[in-house]
């Protein structure tokens, strides 16, 4: 055990990772209890691009006590049911990962097995005609149970099915502007007794036997001391990596891609509340439809597109008025060796990065957060709580990963980059489960994994893997009672979509978010231009 109590905590850098650990760490401690103090210097900018989450964050939300409407006017939020993924199997093809469940499940066998046989018997339907969140993404619908007065009757709809009237409760995340979604957590965090650093950090001081960093050494000699460091000093990790050369495990090998060139352009037309993950020749191509205007960007591996290519197509495929020029970013998909290492964590892009094809790098931000929270050394460092945040981090991470494997592995492509990676020799946990799923239509979730079963369930299928034989429970439901099961599943869908606004109609109604909360990003930008030359952001210049 390290000596000493934890009583100061110095998180170092911004962005939403450093603004979520700190706005997370001052709502559950008191400032007699923990100091926390952030440092950031306006001179550097964050990658900014990360625009997509999952329903985890609305969880974190309810423990922060943030209020839904306020948040999502401030931070020019829309909703999110699902991904759309498009061109992934072969060009043309689409299917949709939706958040919400699926079907009927019964504790033998899941409702997959109950709609693969339905299809040998020959009654045509999609997967996800029976589940809420993929016929709403379909027809660009969205309301919440209790927030709209038309939605009340939906509680009875469910009856005759005998279903839940939960299973109308949506199940969502957002789609938000990362800067003002910083801003927003930096200001909660500063009500709540954060001190903010204006700085660039020049110097680590370690002690000379232990290595653990005691303090850091500001640009212009301030010196900042802690008990307590979190690394959120992205890609470069100055704590993690650069002083006590924690090491990096690449997955390049598995996952080609390792740069981006991303977008901002006025809105198209109405916000859709789903994300599009577009495939193309080298890599995919996303679309985020905010309140104010588009997010969107190429991931490409440099091996098949070049930087230029890579920009002249975005700007082809998305001809609105671009807000920003477009800017590189480079990555490493990969992990630290330890996320906790000494008494360091790191946080967000400094402990890793796998790309944004299922939005979960602010979950894993929110994750690592919560885990630090719940180990927290508060009587100094113990090794058997370092080595649990470690184990749990690589699992999750490896899981994420392995997720992101299947999209790019199943495919029917003819690209050399497609054909690579369909061909390339997967991690054995990632193998096992595909096999299992084309022996038997058998899919799993381990024990504290993120992605859920229908989530296997339907990527498995939408990218092509056809089982060979499913559960023999689905072949003794008689036909009668299989078209009873699947109407009184798909009927109140379909009503209770019908019954739905449109994705905008309910944003407008909900939490329209007012001008000056982008023209607030948009100063604060051209503020950071006028200091440094560029935008805030990785490159790019502001369109007036």
């Amino acid at each position: 055990m390290s000596e000493g109590r934890i009583r100061r905590v110095v998180i170092a850098g911004g962005g939403t990772a450093g603004w979520i650990a700190a706005c997370a760490l001052t709502h559950q401690f008191p400032k007699d209890v923990l100091k926390v103090v952030l440092v950031e210097s306006e001179q550097i900018g964050t990658v900014g691009v990360g625009e997509s989450t999952i329903p985890t964050i609305r969880t974190f939300h309810d423990l922060l006590g943030i209020d839904e409407r306020e948040f999502m006017s401030s931070v020019a939020a829309s909703f999110k049911l699902s991904i759309s993924f498009e061109n992934w199997l072969r060009p043309g093809h689409r299917y949709f990962h939706p958040f919400g469940l699926t079907g009927l499940n019964t504790w033998a066998c899941e409702f997959h097995h109950f709609w693969l046989d339905s299809r040998r018997r020959g009654v045509q339907s999609e997967l996800g005609d029976f589940c809420l969140e993929t016929v709403a993404s379909r027809a660009d619908r969205f309301v919440l149970l209790g927030k709209d007065g038309s939605a009340g009757q939906w509680s009875t709809r469910w009856a005759s099915g005998g279903m839940s009237p939960d299973r109308l409760r949506v199940n969502y995340a957002y789609h938000f502007d990362a800067g003002l979604y910083a801003a927003y957590m930096r200001e909660r965090a500063e009500r709540q007794g954060l001190v903010r650093i204006e700085g660039r950090i020049e110097q680590v001081r370690q002690h000379p036997e232990t290595g653990y960093i005691e303090a850091l050494v500001l640009d212009d000699g301030t010196v900042i001391e802690g008990d307590l460091f979190i690394d959120c000093t992205g890609g470069r990790a100055v704590l993690s990596e650069q002083a006590l050369k924690t090491g990096y495990e690449d997955w390049d090998n598995w996952l080609p891609s390792n740069r981006a060139v991303a977008l901002q352009t006025e809105a198209d037309g109405p916000a859709v509340p789903y994300t599009r993950a577009i495939a193309h020749e080298a890599g995919w191509h996303w679309k985020i439809a905010l309140q104010h205007r588009i997010g969107c960007g190429i991931v490409f591996s440099n091996a098949h597109m070049s930087d230029d290519e890579a920009t002249a197509r975005l700007l082809k495929e998305n001809p609105a008025k671009p807000l920003r020029d477009p800017w590189i970013i480079p990555f490493r998909t990969g992990r630290r060796r330890k996320a906790w290492n000494k008494n360091v964590i790191a946080i967000g892009l400094s402990s890793g990065f796998i790309e944004p094809l299922e939005s979960t790098s602010i979950h894993l931000t929110l994750s690592g957060v919560a885990r630090l929270i719940k180990l927290f050394p508060h009587d100094g460092i113990d090794e058997s709580m370092v080595r649990r945040y470690n184990d749990v981090s690589r699992s999750e991470m490896e899981h994420v990963r392995d997720f992101i494997i299947l999209h790019y592995h199943l495919n029917q492509r003819d690209e050399p980059m497609w054909q690579q990676v369909r061909h390339m020799q997967l991690p054995d946990e990632l193998a096992h489960r595909i096999q299992m799923f084309r022996d038997r239509a058998h899919a799993t979730q381990g024990e504290n994994e993120l992605f859920r079963l229908d989530s296997w369930t339907h990527c498995l299928l939408g990218q092509g893997v056809e089982p060979r034989s499913w559960h023999p429970l689905a072949r003794t439901l008689a036909d009668d009672d299989l078209k009873r099961l699947f109407d009184g599943i798909r009927q109140p869908i379909r009503q209770a979509v019908a019954a739905m606004p449109s994705h905008q109609q309910f944003l407008d109604q909900y939490c329209k978010a007012p001008q000056s909360a982008w023209e607030l990003m948009y100063e604060r930008a051209r503020a950071h231009a006028r200091i440094t030359g560029k935008i805030a952001g990785v490159g790019g210049e502001l369109r007036q």
